[in-house]
């Protein structure tokens, strides 16, 4: 599973403009990290579909992609918008990044 992700807006949206996304290929993952960032994925997927209203001034936004034996899932959510579960993920992402 190969997994993209991208931040947009914000306060700091100058800082971030044109920069790559991040990609995280779980292939290269220890199996307990890789098993872990699949029940994240599995838990955000679902609401893909829901609309969810709201916007907030300076409010960050975040995709993150998807890719999976050749299907592809995109989810859209901002700090006003994303479910536990796609914070749960975007936080998993957020700390892998770090750490490289």
């Amino acid at each position: 599973m190969k997994v993209t992700w991208a931040a947009h807006g914000g306060q700091a949206a100058a800082i971030r403009l044109g920069l790559p996304p991040k990609v995280l290929d779980t292939d290269a993952l220890p199996e307990n990290a890789a098993v872990e960032l699949d029940r994240l994925v599995a838990a955000a997927v679902p609401e893909a579909e829901e609309e969810r209203p709201g916007r907030a001034r300076d409010a960050m936004s975040y995709t993150i992609t998807v890719e999976d034996g050749g299907r592809s899932t995109t989810l859209t959510r901002s700090d006003t918008t994303m479910s536990p579960a796609f914070a749960a993920l975007l936080s998993r992402l957020e700390e892998h990044f770090a750490q490289q």
